[in-house]
């Protein structure tokens, strides 16, 4: 019990990087940050934290894995860079794991592609448990379509928008790398 509310606070403190964004605190701006948030905090508080049947899940268990992961190596990088002494190695693992890691993290269990699969396999496992238990009912009960047929578009629209979210890392990685070897040769 402890665990899934420390979990659920930390995740749903993490709109702060959202708010950051908004404010201009950081140049990421707010929509992607808030579209990355969003679709975290769906699938932990939603899906994961709700449906006792997929939390046994291989698909959870991966794309705790490769969050946790790309975390890391994030954070990494912005505690060196506020240092003002990064490695380039560090610079290079923060903008280029995420090609592995972002489709792992979403397919397994979130909804992204490739192995982000497993986020969107997770969630279309869970499609049936939703139905039969009738998930979250009292508060779609005012709402001409339930869960179950908003977890559904959810799967459909998901790839689109992930996509645009793994697009834009590439722009950044272009970005941040090319800024990079340009210092180092400089």
């Amino acid at each position: 019990m402890l665990q899934r509310f420390i979990e659920g606070f930390l995740q749903c403190a993490a709109f702060l990087e959202v708010i950051h964004g908004a404010i201009g605190l950081v140049p990421s701006g707010a929509l992607l940050p808030l579209m990355q948030w969003g679709g975290r905090t769906h699938f932990l508080l939603a899906v994961v934290a709700k449906l006792d049947e997929v939390q046994e899940l291989p698909s959870v268990f991966i794309t705790f894995l490769a969050w946790s992961i790309s975390e890391v190596i994030r954070y990494s990088h912005y505690a060196f860079s506020c240092t003002g002494n990064c490695p380039s190695w560090i610079t290079y693992l923060r903008y280029t794991a995420f090609i592995v890691l972002y489709p792992i993290g979403v397919g397994p269990g979130e909804m992204q592609l490739i192995s982000q699969y497993h986020a969107v396999w997770l969630m279309y496992q869970a499609l049936p448990i939703v139905k039969k238990k009738n998930t979250y009912s009292d508060f779609f009960s005012g709402l001409p379509f339930s869960y179950y047929d908003f977890l559904r578009v959810v799967l459909l629209v998901y790839p689109f928008l992930w996509l645009k979210l793994y697009l834009h890392m590439f722009k950044q990685r272009r970005t941040k790398l090319d800024k990079h070897h340009v210092k180092k040769r400089a």
